[in-house]
């Protein structure tokens, strides 16, 4: 594509964004035009301006709360409790690959002014479009199922065990109409709100990390020299498997839409993509560190003990109470204060999130309110009575969440094979598709991630799939599911040439 014709397709764009606004009207958005811009042409991209990095920042941190969620935290401590320092390493290259799907995420839709589901409701046919979407959803349910459980439990350990875990649902669930209230009041300041629960967080679980005193060597050791056992593969999938949520990538490619830029021009384009990276690399820094820490309060903890194996959200700072008792502030009530900034955050992520997933792919144009209802009405009636069933049997949650992880892990192609094939895509890109190098980086990622999360379900089915009638019925889901991933694969890469009838339609400015 040619520099005049990828300024047409840019101007087109822009054009078209005038008289239709999916994610952002144009009054919400952060205005970056002509500030610190020089003296510059379309095609160049103007100087590097610390305004103008402060004015991006605000989408990579409220994407990188998915990093934190307690999923997250389950899984950092039960890696640290069982594997101690050993998965710290995995950790760092499980965020490294978190950050290169975001960073395509977010490049996705500073190119093209749309967001992903947007696009994959123009780019599949009807049949499969539903399927994404529904896949998209489950995910969603599974995440804002396990935020909304460690908010509960949150506030059941900050309330001495005066309010149970079904009221706790019931407090969490309300977060939806804090999150349009907030919105109401501009994005910057819902970005604010959101770098207030990350300080929370950060400085909820150093203190926790300055508590316990970690070992500095093996820490480093950790960091710098992998190591796994048949022990800790089960600790490593999981890991790997909370990094990558399939949600968080349709998020991501909406939230950098609130920055309004001048996309008839490549240079700035260019330069939006540039303060974007940037961005998300130091949210994901910080979320890395926030992750090592409780990675290693439970390692230093509850490493080579007799409980390593039965610690989880409910129980951990109970445990680290007994470990570590008072102090100015007891460590049980740092552990909860966190997690329930961690669940609070993640859970309004998950309605703003499941606005942009409805909205792109349905193009439904719901009142706000509306939509956050229904989205978050598919999470909180199962979370009830997950809740109510916990109160009489505490093996229920672990039971759930085994479940949930694997909902989960399920769903990850559907984001990642659509996104992978959409930045690749010249007609949709022009020059800012991804090279060679890139895209063949990004596919061994996408490879790496869906193999070991197809080694989890399938080390789970072998142990729950029991009878002759659920065997077949997994394996018909199976063939199915298999055959959709080749589907999505063949559709959206160059091997579409040689089947006709999956050649993927282009997609046109005007539509």
């Amino acid at each position: 594509m040619s520099s005049n014709e990828q300024q047409q397709l840019l101007l087109d764009r822009a054009e078209e964004e005038d008289v239709e606004e999916t994610a952002y009207e144009s009054d919400e958005k952060v205005h970056v035009i002509g500030v610190d811009d020089g003296a510059v042409d379309w095609a160049k991209t103007p100087p590097f301006s610390w305004k103008k990095l402060w004015l991006f920042t605000g989408p990579g941190f409220l994407m990188s709360i998915a990093f934190l969620d307690p999923g997250n935290l389950e899984g950092d401590l039960q890696a640290g409790a069982i594997a101690g320092y050993s998965l710290l390493w995995l950790l760092l290259w499980a965020t490294a690959m978190g950050l290169l799907v975001q960073l395509l995420s977010a490049r996705l839709g500073v190119v093209t002014g749309r967001h992903l589901a947007e696009l994959c409701r123009e780019e599949y046919p009807n049949w499969a479009r539903i399927l994404l979407w529904v896949m998209a959803e489950l995910a969603l349910i599974g995440a804002d199922i396990q935020e909304v459980i460690g908010s509960a439990i949150a506030i059941k350990i900050l309330s001495n065990g005066v309010v149970p875990l079904w009221a706790g649902v019931v407090i969490t669930a309300c977060d939806c109409f804090i999150f349009l209230f907030l919105e109401n009041y501009g994005v910057r300041k819902l970005e604010a709100v959101f770098a207030v629960l990350i300080a929370t967080m950060a400085i909820s679980f150093a203190w926790m990390f300055g508590e316990t005193k970690p070992n500095g060597v093996e820490l480093l050791l950790g960091i710098l020299v992998p190591k796994l056992s048949s022990k800790t593969v089960q600790q490593a999938v999981g890991v790997v498997g909370c990094i990558i949520m399939p949600h968080n990538v349709f998020l991501h490619s909406a939230l950098v839409l609130s920055r309004d830029i001048d996309q008839s021009k490549v240079g700035h384009v260019r330069e939006a993509i540039n303060y974007n990276s940037i961005e998300c690399t130091i949210a994901l820094a910080v979320s890395f560190m926030i992750n090592l820490f409780v990675t290693t309060v439970f390692a230093k903890a509850f490493y080579g003990t007799d409980i390593a194996n039965s610690i989880g959200l409910i129980n951990a700072g109970q445990y680290l109470q007994e470990q570590y008792g008072g102090g100015f502030l007891p460590i049980l009530y740092i552990w909860g204060i966190g997690l329930l900034a961690a669940g609070q955050s993640s859970t309004i992520t998950g309605t703003y999130a499941g606005q942009f997933i409805m909205g792109g792919f349905l193009n439904m144009r719901l009142k706000k309110w509306l939509r956050a209802l229904i989205t978050r009405s598919f999470a909180i009636v199962p979370t009830m009575i997950v809740a109510l069933a916990f109160e009489a049997s505490e093996g229920t949650l672990d039971v759930l969440n085994e479940w949930l992880n694997v909902l989960q892990s399920v769903q990850i192609p559907f984001a990642l094979i659509p996104l992978l094939c959409l930045v690749s895509k010249e007609e949709i890109m022009g020059v800012f598709k991804i090279g060679p190098v890139l895209k063949t980086a990004s596919w061994l990622v996408a490879a790496l991630v869906i193999v070991i999360n197809g080694y989890l379900l399938l080390e789970f089915f072998s142990s729950e799939v029991n009878g002759l009638v659920f065997s077949i019925v997994v394996f018909a889901f199976t063939a199915a599911y298999v055959a959709f991933i080749i589907y999505l694969i063949l559709r959206g890469t160059t091997f579409s040439n040689w089947f006709g009838c999956l050649r993927p339609k282009k997609i046109t400015t005007g539509n």
